[in-house]
């Protein structure tokens, strides 16, 4: 079963409830997104530990429900 957009992004927001999340589906099949999360809990760390924030928000969905998720994270620009 896929998941929908606005599912992912209310999971990441319940996560990390300053982020402006933004969800594209790249394939139109609801298994394929892309995902940008720009949050001040970024700051200061690598962009894997960002990224690994976001898969932990998705409460082990990636490779399951949702089969790809693209990411791109940043802290917010001061």
């Amino acid at each position: 079963m896929a998941m929908e957009a606005s599912e992912i992004e209310r999971m990441i927001r319940a996560a990390l409830p300053d982020a402006s999340v933004e969800i594209t589906d790249l394939a139109g099949d609801g298994d394929h997104y892309a995902a940008r999360v720009v949050s001040a809990a970024f700051k200061g760390l690598p962009r894997v530990r960002q990224h690994q924030l976001v898969y932990d928000s998705l409460g082990g969905r990636m490779g399951g429900e949702l089969h790809a998720l693209a990411l791109t994270t940043s802290a917010p620009q001061e």
